[in-house]
């Protein structure tokens, strides 16, 4: 984390490509034009696919994933498989019911299908803790390469780019900035593919591909452990962590709400395929930052020692560029790449909490007579108090961008995704049930956290980024006993599910 000096071509460019941003934003909000997700028929699956990529393009996607296949290889196919996986798991499961359903957040789902403020506001509280687990990874990114960038210490960059996202979220929030996610899509995967390319040409690889091209570099390492498929984790390990992202994908607050206006259903069904599609081209490529970084360090002979090496990981993307010797407005274009990609995620996912807390929780249950500019104030000190608390945690991140943000994804598999999947599928599902699965579902994911270090077997049972494996079947047995030994949901919910959710 430490800084290398000011470099001037890359924070010009950050605040060139920030100010484009903001002048899209104005220019979309005086022409009043469409927002994208009700744009014409033509573009009008692929604009939401896009959406949903720009929506998933983090920090954990754009630096995580390549720090964990240069650390550990093979196993970062986890995160790969489990992030893409979810999303064929939410095609099939519940993109086209959720849209049917019709209700705009989490909370606002679990209140009218379980009829219940109370599980409601623990939904509310689970997103809000969501929100600040995947916030905590998106300022470790910040920070890192606000350091890289400004030659600032870790603790000073963190606190100068959560000033700049929080003005950023400010002004983007009046001119409309965040509007265009297909723009904010385009920049952010050319951003990670064109320096890719140079990179793997610089180094004598295949570079019109380089995603193919990076085998021929993979070869050369053919005897470092991390290309066998179980060097460092058992193939427990790896299929709890598997399905833990997949079932966490389809359960994540701000990755479902997308789906609440897609036009009709059979737009929601096909904006899933093309954000698989967008999303993939990113994950495709992160190996290949990874292999040739490690490859340069092996011709180089400065291969790191295990605590460099996982010091460094979660920057490789950024020194794979440096290494390399590419221009360093290519440097600085990768830089400002993984810089819009958290600020986006942190926006959404501020915006999120304190929406979570200033309705499902203040208005809901607190004060229901509170007025929208009641409640519009109590939003606007809710982002700010999340963002200052996010930065306590951030200032000492307690493990890699993707494994921070595996822990967020391993509560809403445990939480709400069998919470949402029940209360599609199945109609005796009721308010007690939804509020035992949930507790039981919190239970689970922090248990191994705050006991591993007094019952270590724990923590090999249910390990932390990867517990849904056992935990989500646990809270859906827990939801069906508790369900079944209580009363039955009303009669018009039921028959909502039959006649509206679950229509042809």
């Amino acid at each position: 984390m430490s800084a290398d000096g000011f470099k001037l071509i890359p924070t010009l460019l950050l605040f060139a490509t920030l100010g484009l941003f903001l002048l899209v934003g104005l220019a979309s909000r005086i022409s009043k034009s469409q927002y994208y997700l009700v744009s014409g028929p033509s573009f009008g699956r692929i604009s939401i696919g896009a959406a949903i990529a720009s929506n998933w393009m983090s920090a954990a996607s754009f630096l995580g994933i390549a720090a964990i296949f240069y650390l550990q290889g093979y196993f970062a196919f986890a995160y790969v498989i489990g992030w893409t996986g979810g999303y064929v798991l939410l095609l099939i499961l519940m993109a086209s019911q959720i849209r049917r359903f019709g209700k705009y957040s989490a909370p606002d789902f679990v209140n009218a299908r379980y009829d219940s403020p109370v599980a409601a506001g623990l939904s509310a509280v689970i997103t809000i803790i969501i929100s600040l687990i995947y916030c905590v990874a998106q300022y470790k990114g910040i920070g890192m390469i606000f350091g890289w960038m400004f030659g600032l210490d870790y603790t000073q960059a963190l606190a100068l780019g959560i000033a700049v996202v929080l003005s950023y979220m400010v002004l983007s929030g009046a001119l409309g900035a965040l509007r265009n996610q297909q723009l904010h899509y385009a920049f952010v995967i050319v951003a990670f593919l064109l320096p890719l390319m140079v990179i793997a040409k610089k180094l004598g690889y295949f570079w019109l591909i380089p995603q193919l091209g990076y085998g021929e570099a993979l070869q050369s390492l053919a005897g470092q452990s991390g290309t066998a498929p179980w060097a460092f984790v058992s193939p427990y390990q790896w299929i709890a962590l598997c399905f833990t992202l997949m079932v966490g994908t389809a359960g994540l607050p701000h990755v479902l709400s997308r789906f609440y206006t897609v036009p009709n259903v059979r737009d929601a069904r096909w904006a899933v395929v093309w954000g698989i599609f967008f999303i993939g081209l990113l994950y495709w490529s992160a190996p290949a930052y990874a292999t040739f970084a490690k490859v340069w360090q092996v011709q180089q002979a400065q291969l790191s020692d295990p605590a460099a090496a996982r010091a460094l990981a979660d920057m490789v993307v950024i020194r794979a560029a440096e290494w390399a010797g590419i221009p360093l407005w290519l440097q600085g274009l990768v830089a400002v790449g993984a810089i819009m990609a958290a600020f986006s995620t942190v926006a959404g996912l501020l915006i999120t909490g304190a929406g979570a807390f200033s309705y499902d929780i203040y208005f809901r249950l607190l004060n229901p007579r509170a007025s929208e500019r009641k409640r519009m104030k109590v939003a606007k000190t809710t982002t700010l108090v999340l963002a200052l608390l996010v930065v306590t945690i951030a200032i000492k991140p307690p493990g890699l961008i993707a494994e921070i943000t595996a822990v967020a994804f391993a509560l809403a598999g445990n939480t709400l995704f069998p919470v949402f999947l029940l209360g599609i599928w199945w109609d005796r599902t009721n308010k007690q049930g939804a509020i035992a699965g949930m507790l039981t579902g919190l239970a689970v994911t922090f248990a191994p956290l705050a006991l591993g270090g007094v019952l270590p077997q724990l923590a090999r049972i249910l390990p932390p980024t990867a517990s849904a494996l056992i935990g989500a079947p646990l809270v859906i047995m827990v939801m069906i006993g508790v369900s079944l030994a209580t009363p039955a949901p009303p009669a018009r919910i039921r028959k909502f599910l039959a006649e509206e959710v679950h229509s042809p």
